[in-house]
């Protein structure tokens, strides 16, 4: 009999870090589901990473806002591929303006989006995760969490409230053989970064001690780390990787 995959559950899988972080749990062994928010592009995106031997990397389409929504995904997960025993919650978005400007609906789908969401995705696998005696949940801030951001109340309360949320759950499942990680990523070569202005983005570089941006693959080489069964007393921390741009 075959031996079954440890299923690890990606959202935001499809994006420029979430990729990466999909990518790298592939290559340490997991059955990879990758979230996605536009099925077209999703398709094409499955394409590629099957075309480039990612074989265990599959998709899954979940509303993440929606709590009922996700209970049923993680149930249709484990009914395809078994329990998810990693959790990483990737999935995020902006929409910016200062406090003057921003309007409730800036504020709300920020909050449900990169928070609320974590709530939904975290509540629907720690039971799974409880009765195994295991499990390593990880979630993706950001440096704005960490230091805020001119124009992201929403989105640096957000990020904030990621690691919270990580420091309650750590607390609550730590003799239970799961873990609960934060880690903050600085500025990133994603597409998303790549494409502004290029006076802009050496500007930006020039604040980075590194002198340099991040690439989505230290990211994934990071996430697979925490994920590693034998990474086991590693919780409740914010990770920082950003190149020396914040320090706290």
């Amino acid at each position: 009999m075959t031996q079954q995959m440890p299923v690890a559950w990606v959202t935001g899988g499809t994006g420029g870090i979430g990729t990466a972080i999909c990518r790298s749990l592939a290559d340490a062994g997991y059955q990879v589901l990758a979230g996605f928010n536009n099925p077209d592009k999703a398709k094409t995106w499955l394409e590629t990473q099957k075309a480039d031997g990612y074989e265990n990397i599959d998709l899954s389409g979940v509303e993440l806002t929606s709590f009922e929504a996700c209970q049923n995904g993680v149930r249709d997960i484990r009914e395809k591929y078994g329990p998810i025993s990693v959790l990483v919650n990737c999935a995020g978005i902006t929409r910016d303006g200062t406090m003057k400007k921003m309007t409730p609906d800036q504020w709300d789908v920020v909050i449900d989006t990169n928070l609320n969401s974590v709530f939904n995705t975290c509540r629907s696998v720690i039971e799974d995760m409880l009765e195994s005696s295991y499990g390593r949940i990880i979630n993706i801030s950001s440096i704005n969490g960490r230091k805020g951001q001119f124009g992201q109340v929403n989105y640096s309360a957000a990020k904030a409230g990621m690691h919270g949320l990580t420091m309650a759950l750590a607390q609550e499942t730590a003799t239970k053989g799961i873990t609960v990680n934060t880690i903050s990523p600085g500025y990133i070569a994603t597409d998303m970064i790549m494409k502004i202005p290029e006076k802009v983005r050496e500007a930006i570089r020039e604040t980075i001690p590194m002198k340099r941006y991040g690439t989505p693959e230290e990211i994934g080489r990071l996430v697979a780390f925490l994920a590693d069964k034998d990474n086991g007393f590693i919780t409740g921390a914010n990770i920082d990787i950003n190149g020396g741009q914040f320090m706290g």
